[in-house]
């Protein structure tokens, strides 16, 4: 029976979410396919399949017991799906996190955790070393390296598998059950974990990755954004394992040229980035038809809104279209989303089959068409809540619905605009300005690589427009191109919302996802003119 023929059940009752994504590729005669590839080395479903259940046979062993923690502090190589389905199928709670902050955010979130075992990358050891040293010797912590243990102190995760049993584990988890935790981003504040269930991933394979991207088992996959995020996670293993096809795994940060290089090595069928990047890509010369890729269908951008004059660019030069969606940690991955051959640049989209999705006042009631309001989602994939944090939990799972945070108008047509995060929307002699507006209408000036708006009060505390952008190389600050910006985006925009004052920046301060930390750019007010 193939993946496609198979009729969809969704998960209920006793179900194991590696069972479904992994084992069942190997029942359904893909064993022999390749699940996953990475710079050094691949996998079939089969060996997948066997790596995993050696893993979890290894945890009791290792003295990790079922509902408890283990931090994944992990690349994204062949390991990742090794740790983190092996350790689903144990019942033991998979907790990826972001392998780009510092020792400090590290011991946050296994302290946060109470992490039972922490599995690391050894390109990372070094940078977490004395940090896990001082963990592991007060809370008498297991420390496993990828690969082989060198020296005294952690113990390799090649002689822990090879040590292990390859058969299936017997473990009765349940559709509803914890699976993993996935830490929010941290674009507005300190990261939380959102409780993800065993169910979710299937359900975003199933609605999302099938239903908008039609992935099958043909399809090579490559996400430029990482395993431990909720958008990579979905992309670089819950779609491609849904149906027995190919994901392609970069450890390494996704410049241009990494990206390009991949690209015309792997040529994926479908390409998964953030904004940052496809507006980097569009920067960088070498940039042609496919990206590299002659068999490249479909790309698709999430982790912040999609620019439309950087899509139009996109598709003028790649040729392939960009499905811009939202989707978010809480949400697992996206739920409105545009389609393939009805894309509408400059919007979300419309939502996902098996999502609602509604705008509210500040009331609470339905906002009328064309006024900006909060966005509100109900679907089958939103957390439990977050862990260990129950007035926030309350506040954004209300219900059936999830509280987004993200301000948005409805079109006519029923597309969804995004406008801003509700932190960072402000007002302008009493109107609304969308700072994701006034990015936007930044980004389609020839100079401006990127830009972030936000809020700041002038000499008399009145908030007004300021804007931090970076310039594409060849241009240089100045009066001039400062008056150019305002008159442009007075024409694109509208004459309220130009900025009154423009800082450039070598960078703008972002997550590891790509998103801009708006709130790192908010100061007192200082007033003055662009410098």
């Amino acid at each position: 029976m193939t993946a496609q023929a198979r009729e969809w059940m969704s998960p209920t009752g006793l179900y194991n979410a590696a069972v479904d994504l992994v084992d069942r590729n190997v029942a359904e005669g893909r064993g022999h396919r390749i699940a996953c590839v990475d710079p050094a080395r691949q996998l079939t479903y089969d060996e997948l399949k066997q790596a995993s259940n050696r893993w979890a046979n290894a945890l009791p062993a290792l003295g990790i017991g079922r509902e408890q923690r283990v931090l994944l502090l992990l690349l994204d190589t062949v390991d990742f799906p090794v740790v983190f389905w092996g350790c689903i199928k144990a019942g033991v709670i998979a907790v990826p996190v972001n392998t780009m902050l510092g020792p400090d955010q590290w011991r946050y979130m296994i302290e946060d955790s109470r992490a039972a075992a922490v599995i690391i990358s050894p390109e990372l050891s070094e940078r977490a070393a004395d940090m896990l040293d001082d963990v592991a010797r007060t809370r008498r912590l297991p420390v496993i390296v990828t690969g082989e243990a060198r020296g005294p102190g952690p113990v390799g995760l090649a002689s822990v598998l090879a040590s292990s049993s390859p058969d299936s584990p017997q473990v009765a988890t349940h559709a509803d059950e914890v699976a993993f935790w996935l830490y929010t981003s941290g674009s507005t504040g300190a990261p939380k974990a959102a409780r993800h269930i065993h169910a979710s991933p299937a359900y975003t394979a199933h609605l999302y990755g099938q239903g908008v991207l039609g992935i099958n088992a043909g399809d090579v996959i490559f996400s430029a954004a990482k395993l431990f995020f909720a958008y990579g996670l979905g992309n670089g293993m819950s779609f491609p394992f849904s149906v027995g096809a190919t994901a392609i795994l970069l450890p390494e940060r996704p410049t241009p040229d990494a990206v390009l290089s991949l690209m015309g090595t792997h040529e994926p069928t479908i390409f998964c980035g953030v904004p940052t990047l496809y507006a980097a890509l569009l920067a960088h010369a070498p940039l042609g038809r496919g990206a590299g890729s002659r068999r490249l269908r479909a790309c698709i951008s999430a982790g912040e809104a999609l620019p439309e004059e950087i899509a139009r660019r996109w598709t003028e030069r790649v040729g392939v279209e960009i499905l811009d969606g939202i989707g978010s940690t809480e949400m697992l991955h996206i739920f409105i989303s545009n389609r393939p051959g009805e894309v509408r640049y400059g919007s979300s989209g419309r939502p996902v089959a098996g999502y609602e999705a509604r705008i509210v006042d500040d009331a609470g009631d339905p906002a009328k068409p064309g006024d900006i309001g909060e966005l509100l989602v109900k679907g089958p994939t939103a957390a439990e809540g977050y862990w260990n944090k129950r007035e926030r939990s309350r506040r954004t799972f209300a219900g059936e619905w999830t509280v987004t945070g993200d301000k948005y108008r409805l079109d006519a047509d029923g597309y969804f605009h995004y406008c801003g995060r509700a932190d960072d929307m402000f007002k302008v002699s009493g109107i609304w300005v969308s700072p994701f507006e006034v990015e936007s209408a930044l980004m389609a000036h020839p100079a401006v690589l990127e830009a972030a708006v936000v809020g700041h009060e002038d000499l008399d505390r009145l908030v007004k427009p300021k804007a931090f952008i970076v310039l594409k190389s060849g241009y240089q600050a100045g009066d001039a191109l400062f008056d150019d910006l305002k008159a442009h985006v007075k024409a694109v925009a509208g004459p309220w919302k130009y900025p009154r004052w423009i800082e450039v920046r070598d960078e703008l301060p972002k997550t590891a996802t790509g998103k801009i930390q708006r709130f790192m750019l908010r100061s007192p007010a200082t007033g003055g003119t662009s410098p």
